[in-house]
């Protein structure tokens, strides 16, 4: 028992050592996410768990959390490290990376659940997000879960076009989009528990 133990764990240590390679090489690339996916990937975790996600479902959301953004390395790094908003065209360019993403790990059949969720995190509860438009229970809860993770990062970190916001106001943004954006009963269980995210 104790070999077999053993050998799961160094099986996800050498998981944990690809993705975390995969992120470095992402981050020396995009300097502005810097640090992101392992902050999207705590507060997915924690969220995920509070949710009563536990096992190998957690793990797989905590492992998509970390790789969401993979698929911004075929983004060409003129518009990935603009200054500036970016133009229509290369807002959709950079739309680009979750399906990029999704064609990237769905290689691995190991990493179809992970690869089907990086795909869909940017999918909206209304129905207008991308690449696909799907809406509401058709979007994989890991991606909703990622989405609102994602979006408190972002909202919390300075951009070359803006300033962030306070944990606080990113909060009251993610509740003013529930059931726009955003899954509902994600947001009210943040709303009860909104600690938990605090990483």
């Amino acid at each position: 028992m104790r070999s077999v133990n053993l050998y799961k764990y160094e099986e996800n240590k050498f998981y944990h050592d690809i993705i975390e390679s995969l992120v470095a090489a992402l981050e020396a690339k995009d300097y502005y996410t810097k640090g992101h996916s392992d902050r999207v990937a705590d507060m997915s975790y924690s969220l995920g768990k509070g949710l009563g996600y536990r096992g190998m479902e957690l793990e797989e959301i905590h492992i998509a959390a970390h790789l969401h953004d993979i698929g911004k390395i075929g983004i060409p790094d003129i518009i990935l490290n603009k200054e500036g908003k970016l133009s229509s065209q290369e807002y959709e360019c950079v739309k680009m990376h979750s399906t990029i993403g999704y064609e990237i790990l769905c290689k691995s059949k190991y990493l179809k659940t992970i690869s089907e969720i990086v795909l869909y995190h940017h999918e909206r509860w209304d129905g207008q997000g991308y690449p696909k438009g799907i809406a509401k229970d058709e979007i994989p809860f890991g991606s909703r879960i990622i989405a609102v993770c994602d979006s408190i990062d972002a909202m919390t970190s300075n951009r070359p076009y803006r300033k962030s916001l306070s944990f606080e106001e990113s909060i009251n943004e993610i509740i003013r989009n529930k059931s726009k954006m955003y899954d509902p009963i994600i947001v009210e269980f943040i709303r009860k528990n909104v600690d938990i995210l605090k990483i």
